[in-house]
């Protein structure tokens, strides 16, 4: 009889280590994704697509504009992968040793346009007409902090228009601002990415800057050292270079980089 009890016990010890074994195989994790706000709508399905073939993570994104979300970064927020719209961002936190240069990708490109509403456009096709005196407010990202706006001004300063607009600017938040002011009629112009342009049915676009005019437009992504869901961060990082995710950003209208 205690043999058999002895048997029984081992069998339940061992049934419930395998239980467990399967329960840390299947650690429920959240990854938070600090993205650039240009992102959200190409990442938005991809988060779908991720989630359904890794049930056992789930993603949260914290968008915004890149010099933002970077700075909340130093600050400390809780961050597993950074995406940002610019270099300059990125750079600035691999050299202050928050992101390792084998954990980075330079995972896509962008262009700059000039929009305007499509159901009341302003009267202009081109962007030296926005200097003209009927045009009252030119929307644009904070240079400071969002690289849309950051490319913005160099393209105006390329053109010699920076500041004879600067009375009639408008700086937003960030990319996703602008072409909210636009698609409302609160503003006649705005510089915007043209993925941005591409998910809107209220604008249209009227002019696309010369790649010369302004900075190379990358979109830089990697891993946070202090990340304590490496292994996930490493798999969501990879398969934002897989088949299905690059069909995705492609659909947004965004370049991807090989």
């Amino acid at each position: 009889m205690k043999n058999i009890f002895h048997i029984g016990l081992a069998i339940i010890i061992f049934l419930s280590a395998c239980t467990t074994n399967e329960e840390n195989q299947q650690k429920k994790v959240e990854l938070t994704i600090s993205a650039a706000a240009s992102l959200n709508s190409a990442l938005s399905e991809i988060k779908t697509k991720f989630e359904q073939e890794n049930k056992h993570i789930t993603l949260f994104y914290n968008t915004g504009g890149s010099g933002t979300l970077q700075q909340q970064i130093i600050q400390g927020a809780p961050v597993d992968v950074f995406l940002s719209a610019s270099n300059d961002q990125f750079n600035e936190l691999t050299k202050k040793d928050f992101i390792d240069k084998q954990d980075q990708v330079d995972l896509l490109g962008n262009q700059l346009v000039l929009i305007t509403n499509k159901t009341t456009p302003g009267p202009f096709k081109q962007f030296s007409e926005l200097q003209e005196g009927n045009i009252k407010k030119v929307a644009i990202g904070t240079p400071e902090t969002v690289p849309a706006g950051m490319y913005a001004k160099q393209t105006l300063q390329n053109l010699g228009l920076w500041d004879l607009l600067l009375p009639k600017m408008i700086q937003t938040k960030d990319v996703r601002q602008v072409l909210t002011y636009v698609e409302t009629g609160n503003v006649e112009a705005g510089i915007v990415y043209m993925t941005d342009a591409k998910i809107s049915d209220k604008v249209k676009v009227v002019a696309v800057a010369e790649p010369d005019a302004h900075d190379t437009i990358i979109y830089p992504a990697g891993i946070i050292k202090s990340s304590k869901n490496r292994q996930e961060a490493t798999l969501f990082l990879d398969y934002l270079q897989t088949t299905t995710a690059k069909t995705i950003f492609k659909k947004y209208g965004f370049n991807v980089l090989d």
